[in-house]
């Protein structure tokens, strides 16, 4: 019998059965200002064909399922065999099938790959974020390999392959595989060069045996690992299968799961070797160096990560107060939620600007982005992380009691929110290493280790917008100021690397962005004139036509 106490009136529909990168007009303008025109036709279709699977009913339903049902962990099989395997929710693998297939661990070899992979990434991490760990750490990979051709030749097919199969199996038998990554310890953390773990060498050239542990390993039904330890010479680089290729089990011994806040789909887990065979990958005593560019690469995508979820949170807030109606209207017509929803749609924009931009610089790949990127990924690592869970939550009260219900999907990317500030080396390890880019070592003789080139490369970018705003062009002046006094640096760390990362993305608003979007920017983030708190906005500029660039329409 139908209810009789109530109507259900003026509630949101859901944002579903849309096109997730055709609705983002920031991510498709970044698209066609960083890809070729000849290849750019190509791209937009790809990606709009991810952009309506992942704004799909069904894929959504396969992001609940998958965090609905976390991995289990089985040690043994049922006659007492170690076996060490993780057991998925079906949903699990069919986003990450969707994934590979999308082509986001293969960019290294296609023209204008990183910006379509980074653009894929952006709009699959809103259907599901935690697939997005194994799939860029299989990205991240290749650049280490690199510096072994001949891994490089046996590994680098199966790693950019655009086929998923899940189990494992030796990996010349696999269409594709999966790489992760070991390097923390639980005496050492992001200092690496604590770690104890042990690497004997066999009478095999570049074969080892590795006895030791690692305290946080994602996805570990990968098909190999990259891994650091201790070998004769000193922290190595090495490559852990998880099969060997008699088709026997490699010794990786999951010890637990991780009980994270979020990112529950994906496995996080604790592994022990014990007499684990290993192939060296780079030099001995050269492991950092080698691994230097896959973590750069992880890192990217940490900002890439962020930001997608800053815009799915962004668009559902707008999407919201577009159909929501109070106190005598829609709220997306009341001046002070338009404030609101504006600010958090300029910080969304500003951080999905940055992010993009750094992924046209690895498609560029002359000497003069790299030298950029030495700087600008860990600042914009840093910067672009740490407003993640602000801007999340400010758009899940933006739903009112709405948001903070588990249905509204807001609770499952806030507690993803602080995730990607953590992996990879927390707001402190990439505040200093931009200081190590800047200065070197401050350990080193002669602050030995410092990079010139990176702060010319910085400054160049920054200063190809000066004079096209005056508020930009004092923040590069009082930037200048600051990085010309080393008084105190480090304990000054954070403050510098966000004012660095604060201008740039003004830098890039002010060439790219609408008018009304780099005013508002530079006159909040740059100008001063801004509260502490979303939505204290100068009520004067064209709050309006930003949210109306934010929104996502269905």
């Amino acid at each position: 019998m139908a209810a009789t106490t109530h109507t259900v009136t003026n509630q949101a529909p859901p944002l579903v059965g849309y096109d997730v990168y055709g609705s983002d007009q920031v991510l498709t303008e970044a698209v066609e200002r960083h890809v070729a025109p000849e290849l750019l036709d190509a791209a937009q279709q790809e990606l709009s064909d991810l952009g309506r699977t992942a704004g799909s009913a069904q894929v959504q339903e396969w992001g609940v399922q998958a965090n609905e049902n976390p991995p289990k962990l089985r040690t043994h099989d049922r006659y007492g065999n170690r076996i060490d395997e993780v057991d998925f929710h079906p949903a699990w693998h069919r986003l990450l099938g969707k994934g590979v297939s999308a082509g986001l661990t293969s960019a290294w070899g296609r023209p204008a790959g990183h910006v379509r992979r980074a653009a894929g990434f952006m709009v699959w991490t809103q259907a599901e974020a935690g697939n997005g760990c194994p799939l860029s750490m299989t990205h991240a990979s290749v650049p280490a390999l690199r510096t072994d051709p001949a891994l490089a030749a046996e590994w680098e097919p199966r790693l950019t392959s655009m086929v998923y199969e899940q189990g494992l199996r030796p990996a010349r038998e696999k269409p594709g595989v999966l790489f992760g990554m070991g390097m923390t310890e639980k005496q050492g953390g992001s200092d690496v060069r604590a770690n104890t773990t042990r690497a004997e060498p066999l009478a095999a050239d570049g074969e080892y045996l590795l006895t030791g542990h690692k305290w946080f390993c994602s996805a570990p039904m990968c098909d190999g690992f990259l891994v650091l330890a201790q070998a004769p010479g000193g922290l190595t680089c090495f490559l852990v299968p998880r099969v060997l290729d008699d088709g026997t089990r490699n010794v990786f011994r999951i010890q637990r799961l991780k009980d994270k806040l979020g990112n529950r789909s994906n496995a996080s887990s604790e592994v022990e070797f014990d007499g684990t065979w290993a192939r060296r990958v780079g030099d001995e005593g050269r492991g950092v160096r080698t691994i230097i560019e896959m973590v750069a690469a992880t890192r990217l995508d940490c900002a890439l990560g962020s930001a997608a979820l800053m815009r799915q949170s962004v668009a559902q807030a707008i999407h919201h107060s577009a159909h929501r109606s109070a106190f005598g209207g829609l709220l997306i017509d009341k001046p002070l939620m338009r404030n609101v929803l504006a600010d958090l749609a300029l910080e969304s924009e500003a951080a999905t600007t940055l992010a993009m931009r750094l992924a046209a610089a690895y498609d560029s790949g002359t000497d003069n982005e790299r030298a950029f990127l030495r700087l600008a990924v860990p600042a914009a690592k840093y910067w672009v992380t740490k407003r993640c869970t602000p801007t999340v939550a400010e758009s899940l009260e933006c739903l009112g009691g709405n948001g903070y219900v588990e249905e509204s999907g807001l609770p499952r990317l806030l507690r993803e929110s602080p995730l990607n500030s953590i992996w990879e080396g927390s707001g402190n390890v990439q505040a200093l290493d931009v200081l190590r880019a800047l200065w070197g070592s401050p350990h080193a003789a002669g602050r030995r280790g410092s990079e010139p080139e990176a702060l010319n490369a910085f400054l160049q970018e920054v200063g190809a917008a000066r004079g096209a705003d005056h508020r930009l062009d004092a923040a590069i002046k009082d930037l200048l100021t600051e990085l010309a006094d080393l008084n105190g640096i480090e304990a000054r760390a954070r403050r510098l690397v966000e004012r660095m990362a604060l201008v740039l993305q003004g830098s890039l608003l002010v060439r790219s962005a609408p008018p009304e979007v780099a005013d508002a920017f530079c006159a909040s983030r740059l100008g001063g004139d801004w509260g502490t708190a979303f939505g204290t906005l100068p009520h004067t500029l064209g709050l309006a036509a930003i949210v109306e660039r934010a929104r996502a329409v269905v």
